[in-house]
């Protein structure tokens, strides 16, 4: 039976989607966007390259749906748990653990994630959807910071600055546990980075 109005082929189809993508991280991590080809991710995923292109033209619009999968997940992920807790502090916290954590499990996806920074302005690889799903992550949490400051909750900071210091912040740390530059386990940064967010916002 089909499955919230989906045909068996739309189930398929979804599965197959799901499967080049995951393949396709690994490779993209591995190798970089220019060294990686059609060919490796087919191997990878098990199935003839014929078939990649019936999903995804390019190698480009491979990368970028990975990417951007990874990056609507990671956003959903973070509001969520931001939205089931009270209090700015327990937000904030909820940011940092949830992408922090997100990271450590997913790091193919955080490796190409970090890698495209460096593409936000070059072409060929710059892409402006990439651009907006960077900036929604950091309005997301402009929201939470302006409302904490209407209440009182935090010191009057100017909240998208502070947005994206945070996420830069949180993002550094990514990073590094991905290159195992820190030697520290996941929760002494996580608690390090809302130790030092929470001196500098909290109320005087």
């Amino acid at each position: 039976m089909a499955l919230a109005g989906k045909t068996k082929q739309d189930i398929v189809s979804e599965f197959r989607s799901a499967e080049i993508l995951g393949a396709a991280r690994k490779v993209f991590a591995l190798k970089g966007f220019s060294d990686a080809t059609m060919d490796g991710i087919a191997a990878a995923a098990g199935i003839a390259k014929g078939t990649i292109y019936l999903y995804f033209p390019t190698k480009r619009d491979i990368y970028l749906a990975a990417l951007k999968e990874g990056l609507t997940e990671l956003r959903e992920r973070t509001n969520r748990n931001m939205e089931v807790v009270r209090g700015i502090r327990s937000k904030l916290l909820g940011f940092i653990r949830t992408r922090i954590e997100y990271a450590e499990v997913n790091r193919d996806f955080i490796r190409i994630y970090h890698s495209e920074f460096g593409n936000l302005t070059k072409a060929p690889l710059y892409d402006s959807q990439f651009q907006q799903l960077y900036l929604q992550q950091a309005e997301d949490l402009k929201a939470v910071l302006q409302a904490a400051v209407e209440n009182g909750e935090i010191r009057n900071v100017q909240t998208e600055f502070m947005a994206f210091m945070i996420y830069d912040m949180v993002k550094g740390v990514m990073v590094q546990r991905l290159l195992e530059w820190s030697h520290r386990g996941m929760e002494e940064d996580i608690q390090l980075v809302d130790d030092l967010l929470w001196k500098g916002l909290a109320p005087v």
